[in-house]
């Protein structure tokens, strides 16, 4: 008995699709199944092309938002880093000129400039260790707890340290030399510069 007539097929039918699978295997010939079979493959190519689309439209919205985003973080992190080395630079400015400073005193040929040379010294020494994190209510406590393998130079601060003492405690009574106060301010720039705190 021959098959009846089929019918067009206006959306995805797989059960449509493998009768007529089944009918073109066992050799059936029927008038409509060759024009059915480029009916259902151009609706099944027209589903993939339109499936394709939207996940090709959406990969490529994904891309353009990941795109416009790394470029947000870049520019956030480079003026956030912009703004931390300006900080930076400020900083070193304000240092180098405090040590400019003590360098005018020690080369003023007056004693009493040389011994304010050595306590200015001695105080950005003080904030060099607090920058650190030692901590301490002087210099001297706070220099107790540097480690010598860390910081070569402790005991050139220490001996600094103890000619501002010596200032400090005993006032225009402490006989300061040039030569004294010279290598006090060595001193002093030698650990400093270990620290980071002038170039």
């Amino acid at each position: 008995m021959p098959p009846e007539p089929s019918t067009p097929v206006h959306f995805l039918n797989i059960e449509y699709f493998f009768r007529i699978l089944y009918e073109t295997i066992l050799g059936v010939r029927s008038p409509t199944i060759h024009t059915d079979l480029l009916a259902l493959l151009a609706q099944f190519w027209l589903l993939v092309t339109s499936i394709s689309f939207l996940i090709s439209a959406g990969v490529l919205t994904f891309f353009i938002f990941c795109t416009l985003r790394y470029r947000q973080i870049i520019a956030a992190d480079a003026a956030r880093y912009a703004t931390i080395h300006d900080v930076h630079h400020a900083e070193e400015d304000v240092e180098h000129k405090r040590w400019k400073h003590v360098i005018t005193l020690v080369e003023s040929p007056h004693e009493n400039d040389w011994r304010q040379a050595i306590i200015e010294a001695d105080i950005i020494l003080y904030d060099a260790l607090e920058h650190d994190g030692y901590a301490g209510e002087s210099v001297a406590e706070k220099l107790k707890q540097v480690d010598v393998r860390k910081i070569a130079s402790v005991q050139d601060a220490w001996e600094a340290h103890k000619v501002r003492n010596d200032i400090a405690h005993q006032g225009s009574a402490y006989q300061l030399t040039d030569t004294q106060a010279y290598r006090t301010i060595q001193r002093y720039e030698t650990v400093l510069r270990e620290f980071g705190e002038i170039v």
